[in-house]
């Protein structure tokens, strides 16, 4: 799934945010909180919405409601349309350094289109979260307090672009959903992501989506 911003009156109509993946009962749709963050020009209509398929053959998919939590980076969107869903993996404790991962996206989208790719690697470690802003402006007061108390996150031995925020990290073996790809460590400035890339990626455990789901609207 790939996340969007429509509008009616650009060129393209649809701009291309990030990744997204279905999770049960098949009309909620994961993503990061930051992919849908930014202030939407209402006088354009703009709008977010949800992309299936890939090339060419993709669905556009209204959004009927939004489920966020800032403090965890994490979105769960809501359709009127049913999907296929992945599986969460059940567990409340973070795998283990050394296992195998992957996660499937849309990277550098824009550029690449809607082809998903696959990428490869471990869990280098678990380590404490750093919630990602464009800039300062973005910064809220009640995120900054939570950070004195950071959870752990996975870092990944695995290399995320542009547009894979969203995408869902999970277990080659079995496909269960462990986390939620949110940032990639830079390693000088955002321009220079794709020349000098780090190879170091970060997601959000999937217990905190979880807890997101349980919660009240």
């Amino acid at each position: 799934m790939a996340i969007g911003v429509y509008n009616p009156t650009a060129a393209p109509r649809t701009k291309l945010i990030g990744t997204g993946f279905v999770i049960q009962p098949g009309n909620q749709v994961v993503t990061n909180y930051h992919v849908i963050a930014s202030a939407l020009d209402s006088e354009r209509q703009e709008q977010y919405v949800v992309l299936s398929g890939n090339g060419q053959n993709v669905t556009q998919h209204n959004i009927v409601n939004i489920k966020s939590s800032l403090s965890h980076d994490l979105a769960v969107l809501t359709l009127a349309d049913s999907l296929p869903a992945l599986s969460l993996h059940n567990t409340n404790t973070l795998i283990a350094e050394g296992n195998e991962i992957a996660f499937t996206g849309f990277p550098i989208t824009q550029v690449l289109g809607l082809y998903p790719a696959t990428h490869k690697g471990i869990i280098a470690a678990h380590t404490p979260v750093a919630i990602p802003a464009d800039n300062s402006t973005q910064l809220q007061a009640a995120a900054i307090r939570r950070l004195a108390q950071p959870y752990l996150v996975y870092q990944l031995d695995a290399m995320a672009y542009p547009g894979n925020s969203g995408s869902p990290l999970y277990l080659p073996e079995t496909g269960e959903v462990i986390g939620i790809i949110n940032s990639v460590h830079i390693k000088s400035t955002r321009e220079a992501v794709l020349s000098d890339p780090s190879a170091i990626s970060y997601a959000i455990p999937v217990q905190y989506l979880r807890q997101l789901m349980t919660e009240s609207p």
